[in-house]
């Protein structure tokens, strides 16, 4: 019935990144690495860390007319993902400029270019690809009335998967879309405001959440796993012990990870057990998209 099993609609950036000793305090210049260049962005990279797995991946972004762009669109389409959604035009290329020390820890400021010029026409032009997808996933990397347009546009019997990073306030209308709604403890804290304060442990904030209206929620720990909430119940999700050597896009790879087995047919309890080990496997190796694993190199870990 469906064409895909994953729609990521979302941005698509070039990853600036520099090693440093450490991150630079305010006012302060500190000496890192040579500039390495990777094909990044959430919208991007979930779309490759799925089809790297097996899923059947399409992509709806906008990217420039310039190198970056070429670069982008090169790594879709060598990942097996779909690119007929992808924009090319109209502003530079998104830019996301990565600083990252020895734990493997990292800071990012995102320049969005062309993300920011992802409109709701272009969902709407798009429509065919949603009424192909079983499950589709978004990001607030592209304009929230965007984000807004995307779950008016679910085909009626497919899902939302939304990680609202960068994190801001979100309308009633997408939180009640969202099966599940994925965040760290900052986005978390984000979207409850005030009613953060009412909470102090991770199940706290779950059930917070699942009072504003998302069919499920899944709150990532790092170190400590995951956990995930619903009418169902909350459990904890444990994580997989590796030694991390960069944590970029290992947020993003487990959210596509999870997006993909939830359209398989898993419980959200297995989808984000699986999607734990798909996380853990990226942050054992250096950048974002080029640590993404295979599914046979998930099952070996």
């Amino acid at each position: 019935m469906y064409d895909y099993d994953l729609l990521v609609v979302g941005s698509a950036n070039a990853d600036l990144v520099i090693g440093v000793e450490r991150r630079p305090d305010a006012g302060e210049t500190v000496l890192g690495s040579d500039l390495v260049v990777h094909p990044g962005g959430k919208g991007a990279n979930q779309a490759v860390a799925a089809a790297r797995l097996g899923a059947r991946t399409a992509l709806l972004a906008r990217v420039g007319d310039d190198a970056h762009g070429r670069l982008l669109l090169d790594s879709q389409r060598e990942a097996g993902v779909d690119t007929v959604g992808v924009v090319a035009g109209g502003a530079p290329t998104g830019v996301a400029l990565i600083t990252v020390d020895p734990s493997g820890d990292n800071s990012i400021v995102v320049s969005p270019g062309a993300n920011g010029r992802l409109t709701p026409d272009d969902v709407r032009a798009a429509g065919s690809l949603f009424h192909a997808a079983k499950v589709v996933s978004t990001q607030l990397e592209i304009p929230l009335e965007t984000v807004v347009e995307v779950a008016r546009s679910l085909a009626p019997d497919s899902r939302l998967v939304l990680n609202p990073s960068p994190p801001r306030p979100l309308p009633g209308e997408v939180l009640a879309a969202c099966d599940p709604l994925i965040v760290n403890e900052h986005e978390a804290k984000v979207i409850l405001g005030e009613a953060a304060r009412a909470g102090e442990e991770p199940e706290d904030w779950a059930r917070l959440l699942l009072a504003k209206g998302p069919r499920s929620v899944v709150v990532t720990l790092g170190g400590e796993g995951a956990l995930v909430a619903s009418s169902d119940g909350i459990s904890r999700i444990p994580s997989v012990k590796v030694r991390a050597v960069d944590t970029t896009g290992a947020g993003d790879s487990f959210t596509a990870a999870l997006a993909w087995r939830l359209g398989l047919g898993d419980s959200l309890a297995e989808a984000a057990a699986y999607a734990a080990r798909v996380g853990a496997v990226t942050v054992t190796r250096e950048g974002a998209q080029v640590s993404f694993p295979t599914a046979e190199e998930v099952a070996a870990l």
